[in-house]
């Protein structure tokens, strides 16, 4: 646990075997006198989960746009799947976004098409055979649990499972790492709750790594604190132990900096003032 940026390990140690899939190196971005971003450092494992919190205008959501590279850092370094993109020019980020899936608080569908046309989308755009693309359908539509809605437009779904079919397109290319940007944001307890679990069950049952911005307290806790298993029964999510909890880590962002790292248990413990005035509210 920590109330100060500190710096990632050396990048060369960083990026070998066993390497974390993200890794930001002292990223500090600025428009014009605002500093959104000082001296940003951290790193994310292969199937493990970040977290990140704050006020709104902290710079949550720009952490994401610099992953995709749509948003350039004035200083720092940043390396996802092993490759530098800070610097990287757009063919080359085009390719570093082939492994990247996004899941917007809007959902984002194309209303004209149909659920299972809107999840094979991106994979008909690249040339994939026509079979193997509604396999894949099939198989990602199954595993969220809306095999039964393919056919239907997205107009006639709720918002939660507008959400859940926005996270089946994001995974229908099979990417390393998804980023999640306000997924459950008005949406009912219990229709995030249905959002959350997809997100614990892809890093937990595909290891996908996975990065979410949130205000919402009470989803980022169930991300954290729960875990997806496999049995005979089927997927249940239930309550991860201690080691598995450890898995899933907050950022506190607070006037462009990380005011605290650490997992929910250290979070839920913090005696900082502003965390304390953070969780209650």
């Amino acid at each position: 646990m920590t109330f100060a940026t500190q710096r990632a390990p050396a990048l060369e140690e960083a990026l070998g075997p066993g390497s974390p899939i993200v890794v930001f190196d002292r990223v500090s971005l600025a428009f014009d006198d605002h500093v959104v971003l000082r001296e940003i450092s951290f790193t994310l494992i292969k199937g493990h989960t970040k977290i990140f919190l704050g006020a709104s205008g902290s710079g949550k959501s720009t952490i994401l746009k610099l992953i995709l590279g749509l948003w350039k850092p004035d200083a720092g370094v940043i390396w996802v799947n092993g490759e530098r993109v800070d610097q990287m020019a757009e063919a080359g980020l085009m390719k570093v976004r082939a492994d990247l899936g996004m899941v917007f608080q809007e959902g984002a569908l194309f209303d004209s098409l149909t659920v299972a046309e809107n999840v094979g989308y991106k994979l008909l755009e690249e040339g994939m055979p026509e079979d193997q693309v509604w396999a894949r359908v099939d198989e990602v539509l199954g595993f969220i649990g809306l095999a039964e809605f393919a056919d239907r437009m997205p107009s006639e779904l709720s918002g939660g499972q507008r959400r859940r079919v926005a996270i089946a397109r994001a995974m229908s290319y099979k990417p390393r790492i998804l980023l999640y940007d306000e997924a459950t944001t008005g949406l009912d307890p219990i229709t995030a709750d249905t959002v959350d679990n997809e997100i614990i069950k892809l890093r937990d049952l595909e290891e996908i790594s996975s990065i979410v911005v949130t205000h919402q307290l009470r989803d980022a806790f169930h991300i954290a604190t729960h875990e997806a298993v496999l049995n005979g029964d089927g997927i249940r999510i239930v309550e991860a132990d201690a080691a598995k909890a450890r898995e899933a880590e907050f950022i506190m962002l607070k006037d462009g900096g990380i005011h605290f790292e650490g997992n929910a248990a250290e979070l839920r413990g913090a005696r900082d003032p502003y965390l304390r005035t953070f969780l209650s509210s």
